[in-house]
């Protein structure tokens, strides 16, 4: 399948182009101004740090299935992205923690870095799973390298007082686009390979859920913000890959 894999080389390299060529963009500060600011037996902003609990046991969870004999995987080392995928999962717990008790720039690096793992890695098990294996976990490195490269790149412009957020929303949109892609239109050699549409549905929830933090704080009569309801829809398309894993088999043609 080569169109395959040049389609998505060359949806690779428009990603690459437009995160050169559009302007730069510093992260806007009103970013770290969450509306639910309240603090809990000493932990500032308590339920935007303990909801990640979310991510926590999803990644748990998610390695144990991975790793676990009875998940179908027609060659062993199939499991390597989806166990970097959930070990991305797993970090974020910790990384989004860690940015919540401190709201700022530099603490954010360490909730998005974890983040481009994940999204790298479930872009090379669609590869693996839809394309071709070698090409998917040859991809995986320079991948992982890439997505970690656009966080990077995004902290030490800010440092120099000339912050770039661009690369890392282009990544986070060539994510998502290359996935959708390759669930629409290419076959995965698994049953169940159009469950990543349940992944699409709950990022996107958390992404108007991040969007209108205050307005569903408020709806919500102030008990819970839009932020930490994001953390559970993440989460959530975590656990959809996860079940995805478990009920999967084969496709024998």
């Amino acid at each position: 399948m080569p169109w395959r894999i040049w389609l998505v080389a060359g949806i690779t390299l428009l990603a690459v182009a437009a995160a050169l060529l559009i302007p730069a963009m510093p992260q806007p500060l009103a970013y770290h101004d969450f509306v639910d600011q309240r603090e809990a037996i000493g932990v500032p902003n308590f339920l935007n740090v303990t909801s990640n609990i979310g991510f926590l046991v999803v990644g748990i969870a998610g390695l144990f299935v991975a790793l676990g004999r009875h998940t179908r995987f027609q060659f062993s080392v199939e499991r390597l992205p989806w166990v970097i995928f959930f070990l991305g999962v797993l970090l974020t717990a910790a990384g989004s923690s860690y940015y919540h008790l401190n709201p700022d720039n530099e603490t954010l690096f360490w909730d998005r870095l974890p983040m481009t793992i994940a999204f790298m890695a479930l872009v090379c098990s669609q590869i693996v799973d839809r394309i071709n294996v070698r090409a998917g976990l040859a991809l995986l490195l320079p991948m992982l390298i890439l997505g970690a490269a656009s966080v990077i790149y995004w902290r030490v412009t800010e440092r120099a007082g000339v912050g770039n957020v661009i690369p890392y929303a282009v990544l986070q949109g060539y994510s998502m686009l290359i996935l959708l892609l390759m669930t629409a239109f290419v076959p995965s050699r698994y049953t169940r390979g159009h469950d990543l549409y349940w992944v699409f549905g709950w990022y996107a929830l958390s992404k108007v859920l991040e969007t209108y933090d205050s307005e569903v704080f408020g709806l919500l009569g102030h008990v819970v913000s839009g932020h930490t309801l994001k953390h559970f829809a993440a989460a959530l398309a975590g656990a959809a890959v996860c079940l995805m894993l478990t009920r999967r088999t084969l496709k024998f043609s």
